[in-house]
């Protein structure tokens, strides 16, 4: 193993450098540094005592580095510190936060430029300063350092947060306060630990191939499902917790019911796709999200703007479509009607459209528990516990409408208390949280919502969350009228979050691998997330509407959603006003911008603010004011 790196900057009489060097193992390697020169702490004692520890202990000692230009004290073979410690930072005299927030913002910047890959940077402040919810009290934003908002300049999350303990290194004694040789005040004082941030830049639209004949076909990736497409979270040897919570029902529900899984690994399908089940809305076409299929050339690979890397791993089956298709052209084979324009697809947003072709199916087993799971893609407004995407595991079982079948109240309550269960076994130290799992009927009589009351995520979760739904429903049209089905489907994704604590759904789609470092096979434990207390910006937009084009609110979400990469958390109304004189609507919103698992900037915000206004212009024909 390496030895660990540390790097001390802003040291005042190097008394911390000291202290820590004495409590170090032998494998690590100290390097202090401060602002000022040998001849400013000449007439120090503390210092000077201080600075002959750390040289008896073979430390390093660097005078003259600037904290806000690292680059320009270390050489690149120098660089690379596993650590950096900046504690109780400071401008000198009476300087405001303004300034503090300037020093801090630099820091950091300068800290990109040394700071190993998987390093970490620990800024000590005193009470309230940083302005997160962990100091108490809690300032007010404009009136603190405002300590993460100024680390995401230099590409840094707050991973972990903590009181800073002088008794963790006996024999420091902060100094410079104000310039002078007296200490900050360090009760209610935190430590602020920064991590790496995946960059933006990485969340870009994916190009998938598909083969129809002899003939390759492509699509890109919707700008709004970025980076959800082809993740392979339930299949083996995933870790992945919509995984676990999937194989946990299976494993219940298939000590008491013979269990065949199904597979459906198509995505697509057509809008003409008749309505599978009656009571399924699939009249809701504006919810679907569309493809667009392109014939591949030599060079359509490079075209879309899309990310074309690791194509081949991306090859997806369709050999559950029936493609129309389209007459012959000059002696060529037949082709899909999307190669003519003339077929129009989808991403599926309900399993249930795979249900009449599993129940047809010749080897569909009348008595079995019939099972498939997999991602779901629906267009939706921007609410803490609505996703766009979200994986899904579909039961089908057979039912005698005839007769009295207690298989059906047995398989319903067999899931009431295996999500019961894993509710429990996620239960916090100390919480009252009962099993708070019901079955609500709906108005029709049949069917039902399957609901969890929870109260682990605050104001933000609803008084009920709806993880999944009952379905029967009678094919008349096509099967015996003795033959009657119920379709349970389940949100694993919400299931997930409930059971694990997870706050964000979006944190079960990131590509940072410190999210699944969280689950250990086998146990279930509280889910602590590695990017604390993200900074928020807010942004209003007003325009005028189009009378004759109308306007599509769901799509006004779902341009929002594309255009900041899912980091706009909430979209609220907030007015409408009619010109007294054209007549002419106006209506206005607020967007408020939050990253879950990146680094977001001012900068970045107010940039995709800004696409945001010229995406709603063109594709919804509205008119910014």
């Amino acid at each position: 193993m390496a030895p660990r790196r540390l790097l001390l900057v802003g040291e005042g009489n190097f008394s911390f450098a000291a202290a820590l060097s004495e409590v170090l193992d032998s494998d690590s390697c100290l390097t202090a540094t401060c602002l000022q020169r040998p001849a400013d702490l000449a007439q120090d004692p503390v210092a000077q005592e201080n600075l002959q520890r750390l040289r008896l202990r073979g430390a390093e000692i660097r005078f003259g580095v600037d904290c806000t230009q690292l680059a320009d004290a270390f050489e690149p073979h120098h660089r690379g510190f596993d650590r950096i410690f900046f504690n109780f930072p400071h401008c000198g005299r009476k300087a405001g936060v303004a300034k503090n927030r300037q020093l801090l913002a630099k820091f950091f910047q300068s800290c990109a430029d040394v700071l190993a890959e998987d390093g970490e940077v620990h800024v000590a402040l005193c009470r309230g300063q940083g302005g997160t919810p962990a100091d108490k009290p809690q300032r007010e934003w404009h009136n603190s350092w405002q300590v993460v908002a100024m680390a995401a300049l230099g590409g840094f999350i707050l991973s972990d947060v903590h009181p800073f303990s002088c008794e963790a290194v006996p024999g420091y004694r902060c100094t410079g306060y104000r310039s002078q040789d007296r200490s900050f005040h360090v009760e209610g004082a935190l430590s602020h630990v920064f991590t790496w941030s995946l960059p933006f830049e990485s969340s870009q639209s994916r190009m998938f191939r598909i083969k129809l004949g002899d003939q390759w076909f492509s699509f890109l990736e919707p700008e709004a499902l970025v980076g959800k497409l082809s993740r392979d979270f339930l299949e083996a040897p995933s870790s992945h917790p919509v995984r676990t919570v999937n194989e946990i029902l299976l494993a219940a529900l298939g000590k008491a019911f013979p269990l065949k899984r199904l597979k459906c690994s198509s995505l697509l399908l057509t809008q003409e796709h008749p309505s599978v089940l009656p009571s399924w809305k699939w009249d809701d076409a504006s919810a679907a999200f569309g493809i667009h299929l392109h014939e591949e050339h030599s060079s359509a690979l490079s075209q879309n703007g899309g990310t074309t890397r690791d194509m081949e791993d991306f090859v997806m089956s369709f050999s559950e479509l029936r493609f129309p298709k389209s007459p012959e052209r000059d002696g060529e084979k037949e082709v899909p009607e999307a190669v003519c324009g003339q077929a129009k697809f989808c991403l599926r947003p309900s399993l249930l459209v795979h249900a009449l072709a599993a129940i047809q199916a010749p080897d569909f087993i009348p008595g079995f528990l019939h099972t498939l799971s997999g991602p779901v893609f629906r267009k939706c407004r921007i609410l803490p516990f609505t996703m766009p995407a979200f994986h899904e595991t579909l039961f089908i079982y057979g039912i005698n409408p005839n007769a009295e079948d207690g298989c059906l109240q047995s398989l319903l309550d067999l899931l009431k208390d295996t999500v019961d269960n894993l509710l429990a076994r996620a239960r916090l130290e100390g919480s009252e949280r009962s099993h708070s799992v019901e079955f609500v009927r709906q108005p029709n009589g049949t069917d039902y919502r399957i609901c969890v009351k929870s109260h682990d995520f605050g104001s933000y979760c609803a008084k009920d969350l709806t993880i999944g739904a009952v379905t029967t429903s009678a094919i008349t049209s096509i099967l015996p009228k003795d033959q009657c089905f119920v379709f349970v489907s389940v949100n694993l994704d919400l299931l997930a979050m409930l059971v694990w604590g997870i706050s964000d759904w979006r944190m079960l789609w990131t590509f940072d691998d410190r999210f699944l470092n969280n689950f250990v096979p086998g146990k279930i434990e509280s889910f602590k997330s590695y990017s604390l207390y993200p900074p928020c910006y807010v942004h209003d937009i007003s325009f005028w509407l189009d009378e004759e084009k109308g306007f599509d609110e769901l799509e006004f979400h779902t341009v929002a959603r594309a255009v900041s990469k899912d980091t706009v958390i909430s979209i609220e109304f907030l007015n409408r006003f009619q010109h007294p004189e054209t007549d002419q609507v106006s209506l206005c919103y607020r967007l408020t911008y939050q990253a879950c698992d990146k680094a977001l900037t001012q900068k970045q915000a107010a940039a995709m603010q800004l696409r945001f206004r010229k995406e709603i212009e063109r594709q919804l024909h509205v008119l910014p004011r």
